[in-house]
């Protein structure tokens, strides 16, 4: 299935695009970071959890600092993450954020197919294309509300990539149906950056050892608000973590990260990020409620991520509208399968969710009343 809005194929179910295609609309390298550079704009485009990292773990982050003289040391770190998901070391790799597992993914394994569904995080794709790979898009489109089909993806395909809950449709797949996928020969990628933000986690594939060729990625950036340290990791069967591993610098995750890795896996964080899941779900619910007051303004009705993506006319132009008044949100035309009339917007407190949304009515009317001048 191909988007409309795919501009390389837009008639048949996939689309090839080498590196660097000078023909791709999408910047597939920009990200939300570069909408907050503003100090002054209240951060609707980024997706990490407000307010962190908490007190404790910056201590903790703060007390590993004495320690730098040393080489960094994984095996706590490493250790930790496998008891929390009841998986043997082996099959747990520590990487400098989920980023730096697509790259090892795109350079380690021997892959000559690989598909990416989108729209989704880009940066797997742009990996892709940097190591030399021919990418195939499956694009879900909006009319299946963004939706997994499995019978979409090349049956040819050795590499699939795909996000759970995705960025930026905020959907989450049935776990039953991403296993739908597996099959011999290939390797299937299932980012899950932003699954410890779901309630109890439901439809994670991270402790599912039997499903062939599966590998998991996870970030710990998001929930604790640490993508300035990077820190993230790979579950996989051990002769895939061995291979990713052959592709590692050496010590490529600092002690910091390390320190914070293994804390962010302990009982008590775990219970912390179980409180923080819900009281997203609840400010989510509550941004939803208020997007559907605009005629205008049309969402992904099932969504389940830490942010809601929205469709309105000329979203392009509400965006500037709405960095006048003080507040940033994600351009959703670098997703492959979304055009300039989409835009990501992250769930955040009450308080600044109302603030958003009487600015969003300022700027609808304002891009309206231009529109109708013209």
């Amino acid at each position: 299935m191909t988007g409309p809005n795919d501009s390389a194929d837009a008639t048949g179910s996939t689309g090839r695009h080498d590196a660097h295609d000078p023909d791709d609309p999408h910047d597939l390298r920009h990200h939300g970071d570069a909408e907050i550079r503003d100090a002054r704009l209240t951060d609707l485009a980024v997706n990490v959890r407000a307010n962190t990292p908490p007190r404790w773990l910056r201590e903790r982050i703060a007390a590993s600092l004495t320690s730098l003289a040393a080489y960094p040391d994984e095996r706590a770190a490493r250790a930790a993450v496998a008891a929390r998901h009841g998986l043997p070391v082996e099959r747990v790799l520590l990487t400098a954020g989920a980023a730096e597992a697509f790259v090892l993914l795109a350079r380690g394994l021997p892959v000559s197919r690989p598909a990416v569904v989108h729209p989704q995080f880009t940066e797997p794709e742009a990996a892709l294309r940097d190591a030399g790979h021919r990418v195939t898009r499956v694009v879900l489109r909006e009319e299946d509300g963004f939706r997994l089909d499995p019978r979409a993806v090349p049956e040819d395909a050795d590499l699939v990539v795909l996000g759970n809950p995705t960025n930026p449709t905020s959907v989450l797949h049935p776990a039953a149906t991403i296993s739908r996928l597996a099959r011999p020969g290939r390797t299937l990628v299932v980012d899950e950056a932003f699954m410890d933000a779901v309630p109890g986690e439901r439809e994670t594939l991270a402790s599912a050892a039997d499903v062939p060729g599966l590998v998991v990625l996870r970030s710990l950036t998001k929930t604790w608000g640490l993508a300035g340290l990077r820190i993230g990791y790979v579950l996989a069967a051990p002769e895939t973590i061995a291979a990713l591993e052959r592709a590692q610098p050496l010590w490529p995750v600092s002690t910091p990260a390390l320190v914070a890795a293994e804390a962010c896996v302990s009982s008590r964080a775990l219970v912390e990020a179980a409180g923080a899941a819900e009281r997203i779900a609840a400010e989510r619910a509550h941004l939803l409620a208020g997007l559907a007051e605009f005629d205008e303004v049309r969402t992904v009705p099932t969504s389940q991520g830490p942010f809601v993506l929205l469709h309105t006319e000329q979203a392009d132009r509400v965006r500037e509208f709405l960095r006048r008044l003080g507040f940033a949100v994600r351009r959703g035309d670098t997703f492959p399968g979304l055009d300039r009339n989409w835009l990501r917007v992250a769930v955040r407190d009450r308080a600044t969710t109302n603030r958003f949304l009487q600015a969003l009515d300022q700027a609808l009317s304002a891009v309206g009343a231009t529109t109708s001048g013209n």
